[in-house]
């Protein structure tokens, strides 16, 4: 797909989640991204691909507020957040995933979710013991629905499967009504069946909650997502559809070895 092609597509869906305009990032000499241009529409599911050390994760800190850009500007639905710390992301509905755990261990799941929906309202500082009739009590409840975690609500996480735990990430992604995520690696150390799991889980989110997966496995980006974006050495390599990138020769010789399909 071209890009021409591609920017009409996001200019006839309305509002964009996500803006980067020629957004870099230098530590010392070393360039981890340059002239990273991008636009995501509002409920938009991105994969971004690439061999490690392509710049994936440096662009979601750039994005997160992690590590500021060097150079350009960010957009979150409109608005310019690129100097803006993490916290304040957060505030406006930015959320992410990280590839190693960050999760309460001591903490059961409802709990863990509880605190994540708690931790963007307004009560977050209250000492009151919340009443079931909670309002984040409720949404963490429902959260733990959508992530197939009913079974294991009262579990203390230091007791869950590394697939459980990695569920139970996107569901704390999920608390406090996000309008966007990103999802770094999802899938790491899955199960096959863990995996079927969490593409039933990723493609029956909320339709306006918009998402950027960077993932290794292709099997599972492809299926989750409805455009891809290629890195390699810190810059966009290609763009296009799942189907498009797949079956790209380019793509196969250079990251799947040829031999993908």
């Amino acid at each position: 797909m071209t890009a021409n092609v591609a920017a009409s597509r996001l200019q006839d869906s309305g509002a964009y989640a996500l803006e980067l305009d020629s957004v870099a990032r230098h530590f010392g000499a070393l360039v981890a991204l340059t002239g990273i241009n991008m636009r995501i529409a509002a409920g938009e599911r991105r994969a971004v691909l690439g061999s490690n050390g392509a710049g994936k994760t440096t662009l979601f800190n750039a994005i997160t507020g992690d590590f500021l850009p060097t150079e350009g500007r960010i957009k979150f639905f409109g608005e310019d957040i690129t100097d803006l710390p993490p916290h304040e992301r957060i505030r406006r509905g930015l959320r992410r995933t990280y590839q190693i755990s960050q999760l309460f261990g001591g903490l059961s799941v409802l709990d863990n979710i509880y605190l994540a929906c708690r931790g963007v309202s307004r009560k977050r500082y209250s000492l009151i013991r919340p009443k079931p009739s909670d309002a984040n009590r409720m949404q963490a409840e429902s959260i733990l629905h959508a992530v197939h975690l009913e079974s294991v609500r009262d579990t203390p996480v230091s007791n869950l499967s590394h697939g459980q735990q990695r569920q139970l990430e996107i569901a704390m992604a999920l608390g406090g009504a996000p309008r966007f995520i990103l999802f770094d690696e999802p899938a790491a150390g899955l199960s096959p069946t863990e995996r079927r799991d969490l593409i039933e889980i990723l493609n029956a989110l909320p339709a306006h909650i918009g998402y950027i997966i960077i993932e290794h496995d292709l099997d599972v980006a492809l299926r989750v997502s409805e455009y891809v974006s290629m890195m390699h050495n810190g810059k966009l390599f290609k763009e296009g559809t799942p189907e498009e990138i797949e079956n790209d020769p380019q793509v196969q010789e250079i990251y799947l070895g040829g031999g993908h399909g």
